[in-house]
């Protein structure tokens, strides 16, 4: 008995839920969703993650890349991605030699925070 209560039910909200869903006409975006919407877009096809990504979508928000032109997106595009990379491979080249030192705790983080900023003096210290 309980089944066949249950089995109702849920049919029954099924049924009025999706009657309800047909029924209502889709409310158009506003011009922050469609912003916030094509930022988005922007962002994720840039490849862009964690504190990159939030500071893309604030300047974004704010009228800044976005607001371009599209024929001038896919050359900002570019020198995101080259960043991407150089970032990559600063973080892969610093790992390496942190891991052929035998660096551990402070000391590696010491050593990571100066060689991905890029500071040539104290790496080359280092060796």
């Amino acid at each position: 008995m309980k089944f066949a209560v249950s089995s109702l039910a849920f049919v029954l909200a099924a049924t009025v839920g999706s009657a309800f869903a047909a029924g209502t006409p889709a409310k158009p975006m506003t011009a922050q969703q469609s912003k916030m919407s094509t930022c988005s877009k922007d962002a994720h096809a840039k490849g862009l993650k964690g504190a990159e990504y939030k500071s893309f979508m604030s300047t974004c928000l704010k009228g800044g890349e976005a607001a371009a032109p599209a024929a001038a997106k896919p050359a900002a595009a570019a020198p995101a991605a080259t960043a991407k990379e150089t970032q990559q491979t600063k973080m892969k080249n610093c790992n390496a030699e942190a891991k052929t030192k035998a660096l551990k705790g402070a000391a590696r983080k010491t050593f990571m925070s100066t060689c991905l900023k890029g500071d040539a003096a104290p790496a080359a210290a280092a060796h």
